[in-house]
């Protein structure tokens, strides 16, 4: 459960939520830029920077708020193997609100850790090459996308994973979730 979560965070930070439209319309406007700028390698670089740094800060504020995660199009949902256990222990008094809160929890945990990725993407994006900033203006639109998946993944991942447990403690879905197992397991005809 712990990777769907941070995947979830990753997704929406990369997919950098000043809305579609106006980091689109950011990135139109870098693109006429180059070639009225042609010789402008650095001014070039600096302005996609500076988008991109914008568009994370937007999404940080926005994920970090209360309710930033549950009430956005990207709401951490229970993953699918663990939604086989909800769907047997929701039956088991004690359990009928056992995903609602399970949702909410995580969704919280999320909000509490998502400042906490801020750093690795301003690395990812302050350490792109003029060559990564052109690609990404010229590329298709999902370039800058791509860009910070491939550059922020893995280094999220390793560093994040650490801040969600902790999250997710702080907010008590891991213990919650292991009485939810432990319910299940006591459940008979169900593969442990």
């Amino acid at each position: 459960m712990n990777k769907s979560i941070v995947f979830a965070i990753a997704i929406f930070l990369i997919n950098i939520s000043t809305s579609q439209a106006q980091f689109k319309d950011i990135l139109n406007k870098a693109k006429e830029s180059v070639s009225v700028l042609k010789g402008e390698d650095t001014d070039i670089a600096g302005g996609l920077k500076e988008a991109l740094n914008k568009g994370v800060e937007s999404a940080v504020n926005q994920l970090s708020a209360t309710n930033g995660y549950i009430e956005s199009p990207y709401k951490i949902l229970i993953p699918a193997d663990a939604q086989k256990v909800i769907d047997k222990v929701k039956l088991v008094p004690g359990f009928q609100d056992v995903e609602t809160k399970l949702v909410n929890q995580m969704n919280k945990a999320a909000e509490i850790a998502a400042k906490k990725a801020t750093p690795i993407f301003v690395n990812a994006i302050t350490s792109m090459s003029f060559n990564d900033a052109k690609s990404i203006l010229t590329g298709p639109e999902n370039a800058a996308t791509t860009y910070l998946s491939s550059t922020s993944r893995a280094p999220l991942y390793n560093e994040f994973l650490p801040i969600i447990q902790s999250s997710l403690d702080e907010v008590n879905a891991r213990s919650y979730w292991k009485t939810v197992v432990d319910a299940y397991n006591k459940l008979p005809f169900v593969k442990k």
